[in-house]
């Protein structure tokens, strides 16, 4: 027994040591660090970058579009071609052709090598449907920043909830420690007494059971409290090596829970109902573009070539031949076969079926909203319960304490005074938690952006 009390208390030691070097985070200094460093964070970021560069890339479209070209087309077999008359220095025979006129031998036309080089150019001056193709992209790249908040705001309320989670942890860590350090007490106390006939070996074999009961609580919680930092260093997006700590106790806490003004039902702020809107508007925007596609479009179009036709290699003799154009190329849709109609009427069901989507996650959020509100009320009524109990339970272990040092107790009271006090810690720490858990989560859903809260971040 006398090396396990060593080894803990070696273990208590080490811990404080390591504690002295870790770096200790408040609650702001972990959301920062956690919406510069989550991955998540960071992906939606890149995400709005490549949107916007895809929403200029559209715009390109309204521009000229000019291609320079170059070709070189070597004759296999040179085309034949047959005349009806004669043609001077042309030999041949003189029979009469079946069409009245005179047979010839045919003869080759055309150079063994042509080449051919130039510029061309292209620009839409009337395109409706491109036109909203582009407010398409638009809508695309405020999604993607809708989107970013979102992953920000979940970001938000993980890093919180793994805070409070530590906050939880240690402070149960801490109750456990001072339930073994009593029960070492008791038992040195009960040792005294059995070594003055004081007390039963009943009562020293419970001693001993109370303090071997109350170790694996304090490991357990030791190791709850390491979890729960891993937890906080995987959200924020750390190494989970790095040594940090965190900040403060729940018991700061608890005057918010009374002083806070409560948060109404109103999701205008819910990033996934402004997600669901912008595809509405994206879902209007594609049923005006299949109707578009119905329209004419008109393009202006302009090309410049230079052409040679040689049976050999020599360059500087080429004899080039320019050709050029301007003109203006006017497309009528007139039938699709029901394609265009069809794709209106796709876009117009599917557009249906985001509003019953929108409708029915509106309500789930609602629902959300007053779980959370009810959860925050329920932990203020525990919080001020267990705050009580606490007292009650402390005088009452004070009481049991005293009665069994002049024996007017025993240890099973003693124990069952220690219980009733360790419950009551405990639940004065998870009413706290409770409430800050739902708050954030209620938070997170009303879009309450940790940014807007931050001076250095407009």
């Amino acid at each position: 027994m006398k090396k396990l009390f060593l080894s803990l208390a070696g273990l208590f030691l080490v811990a404080a040591q390591i504690c002295s070097a870790q770096q200790v985070l408040s609650l702001e200094d972990a959301l920062k660090i956690a919406l510069s460093e989550n991955a998540s964070v960071k992906v939606a970021d890149l995400e709005i970058e490549r949107t916007g560069y895809a929403r200029k890339g559209s715009y390109a479209a309204l521009f000229p579009q000019v291609d320079g070209t170059a070709n070189y087309q070597r004759t296999i077999k040179k085309q034949v071609m047959y005349m009806d008359f004669d043609i001077p220095g042309m030999g041949g025979g003189d029979s009469p052709s079946e069409d009245g006129g005179r047979s010839r031998d045919g003869f080759e036309v055309g150079r063994w090598n042509t080449w051919s080089t130039g510029v061309s150019a292209s620009m839409p001056l009337v395109n409706a449907q491109l036109w909203k193709s582009i407010q398409i992209s638009g809508q695309d790249v405020e999604l993607a920043v809708e989107k970013a908040r979102s992953s920000r705001l979940e970001t938000v309320t993980q890093v919180k909830k793994a805070f409070f989670t530590v906050l939880l942890a240690k402070e149960a860590a801490a109750v456990y420690k001072s339930v073994y350090d009593n029960a070492v007490e008791n038992l040195k106390l009960t040792e005294q007494k059995y070594n003055a006939q004081r007390a039963s070996e009943l009562d020293l074999t419970r001693a001993k059971t109370a303090v071997a009961n109350a170790v694996p609580n304090v490991y357990d919680s030791e190791n709850a409290v390491d979890l729960g930092l891993w937890q906080l260093k995987a959200v924020m997006g750390v190494a989970l090596d790095s040594d940090i700590d965190v900040a403060g106790a729940l018991s700061d806490y608890a005057d918010a829970m009374l002083t806070d003004p409560r948060p109404g039902e109103d999701l205008s702020g819910n990033s996934t109902l402004r997600q669901l809107d912008i595809q509405a508007k994206q879902l209007a925007s594609s049923i005006k573009l299949q109707q578009y596609a119905s329209l004419p479009s008109l393009a202006l179009a302009f090309s410049y070539s230079l052409n040679a036709m040689t049976n050999d290699f020599n360059f500087s003799q080429y004899k080039w031949s320019p050709y050029s154009y301007i003109g203006l190329s006017l497309n009528i849709p007139i039938f699709a076969g029901g394609k265009r109609y069809h794709a209106v009427k796709a876009a117009k069901v599917q557009a249906a079926e985001l509003d019953i989507q929108r409708a029915n996650t509106e309500r789930q959020l609602q629902i959300a909203v007053r779980q959370y509100l009810g959860t925050m009320e329920t932990a203020i009524k525990s919080h001020a319960s267990a705050s009580s109990a606490v007292e009650t339970a402390t005088k009452a272990y004070g009481i049991a304490r005293k009665s069994y040092d002049v024996g007017r107790s025993t240890l099973t009271d003693l124990n069952d005074a220690q219980l009733a006090l360790t419950q009551s810690q405990l639940g004065v720490c998870q009413a706290i938690y409770n409430y800050l858990s739902a708050k954030s989560d209620l938070e997170g859903t009303l879009g309450a952006d940790f940014l807007d809260k931050t001076p250095n971040n407009e």
